[in-house]
């Protein structure tokens, strides 16, 4: 346990990935459906400075 954190404090996690690759179809296509689904909700403040997610169309339900 000693040793692998020492090679940690050096060598860093191991499990790293390279956030620079390209998209593929399938999570471009999820990013999409993410991103629809995001944009029926409403996000309303109260006075006391809480927060809430309400429909922004009560009677759409498309992505429900």
């Amino acid at each position: 346990m000693r040793a692998t954190g020492k090679l940690r404090a050096v060598f860093g996690p191991a499990n790293r990935s390279s956030l620079v690759h390209d998209m593929t179809e399938e999570n471009r296509n999820l990013l999409a459906q993410r991103e629809a689904e995001t944009q029926q909700w409403e996000t309303v403040r109260r006075p006391d400075g809480s927060t809430y997610v309400v429909p922004r169309n009560p009677d759409d339900k498309s992505l429900r």
